[in-house]
């Protein structure tokens, strides 16, 4: 019997790679993240997205994702980030491949609650991101919007 929380069974041992979203939203100085139901990186907090279906763009596909996963209403903008996930099994053969590319996103409306393959949904301050299990390269992004932001405010006043 399958587990209703497996991944769909065309991320697993997949014949190419899968093209993926994820929609990098800040919002009053904290980063929308979701805490991951499903493998890969299951029980790691992460930016919100997912599979892009055929016909979107990759601002739709975000926009889906993150009413999906969370409830919130965003406008998805342009890429911030593009990098891989590609995790093998014990046997060297490959698993999952995603290509992942993070959108810069502004928030809409709405509260974040978890849906769909979200575990949890929360918003997160930047002293926050070293208290949670959080992949290096979305805390390095992270980190990297949260100063440019803190530049941009001082720039302003």
């Amino acid at each position: 019997m399958k587990n209703s929380q497996d991944p769909p069974s065309r991320a697993r041992y997949p014949s190419h790679p899968q093209v993926a979203v994820g929609a990098v939203v800040i919002h009053n100085n904290r980063a929308l993240l979701v805490k991951r139901r499903n493998s890969p990186s299951k029980g790691m907090w992460a930016i919100p997205g997912g599979s892009v279906e055929l016909g979107e763009t990759l601002q739709e596909a975000a926009e889906r994702e993150i009413k999906e996963e969370t409830g919130l209403i965003i406008k998805a903008k342009n890429p911030v980030l593009t990098f891989d996930v590609v995790e093998r099994d014990k046997n060297g053969r490959i698993l999952f491949h995603y290509v992942i590319v993070d959108l810069m996103a502004d928030y809409v409306r709405g509260k974040p609650h978890p849906a769909d393959d979200a575990e949890d949904a929360r918003w997160f301050s930047e002293t926050d991101l070293a208290e949670i299990n959080i992949n290096q390269k979305t805390h390095q992004l992270l980190t990297r919007l949260f100063n440019s932001q803190k530049v941009t405010q001082e720039g302003d006043g």
